[in-house]
């Protein structure tokens, strides 16, 4: 099997996974378009990876005691094949496991929620404004499915939304919150986009 394209490591973090003090590793590869990506050296699945995956074991294996988790970021980490094995390596070094994930393969992502400790659904939009944001037709019920799984799983987890008016309006945003709430979203959380950061298809 292929070992996980790295496209980047953080070596401490205490924001990405809650509660926790965490490494994030950056998976490298994502097939959607998103104008406001602020990843998009991640987005070519084929770019040369930063780091081996080797190494990343080995930077973690000097970090235990001091780290508490791992969290894949991307990029969309489901992408890759080799996700699950390495979720289960880094576990059986002994750290708790996150996922940064757009819910873009359902079926991958619940292969994986049983390694999982925490997940951060990106939620893009409301269905009607889906494709427009990623690019990509269908997108928006690969994502409902998937977070379908999650609040099925048990799998502690919150959602997310890049916003901006430039986007659709607040109150499409209120209503998108609303429709998160019924389906049994307890934790969402909105992140400020600036209009200028919106790159053009």
């Amino acid at each position: 099997m292929d070992a996980l394209r790295v496209g980047g490591l953080t070596p401490l973090t205490t924001i990405d996974f809650p509660g926790r003090l965490a490494a994030v590793v950056f998976c490298q590869g994502c097939p959607w378009r998103c104008g406001y990506c602020h990843n998009p050296h991640l987005i070519p699945a084929g770019a040369p990876p930063a780091l081996r995956w080797d190494e990343v074991l080995a930077f973690l294996g000097r970090r235990r005691g001091l780290l508490d988790g791992v969290v894949f970021s991307g990029g969309e980490p489901t992408l890759q094949a080799a996700l699950p094995e390495a979720l289960r390596e880094v576990r059986a070094q002994g750290f708790e496991t996150a996922l940064h994930t757009a819910g873009m393969y359902p079926e991958r992502l619940a292969a994986v929620l049983p390694l999982l400790d925490w997940v951060g659904l990106d939620v893009k939009a409301p269905a009607e404004h889906y494709d427009a944001v990623t690019g990509t037709p269908g997108s928006g019920e690969r994502m409902a499915q998937s977070l379908d799984l999650l609040l099925a799983s048990g799998v502690d987890h919150e959602c997310r939304t890049t916003w901006h008016p430039g986007l659709f309006g607040e109150d499409e945003l209120d209503r998108l919150d609303a429709g998160l709430k019924q389906r049994g979203v307890r934790r969402w959380q909105v992140q400020d986009c600036r209009l200028d950061s919106i790159r053009s298809g």
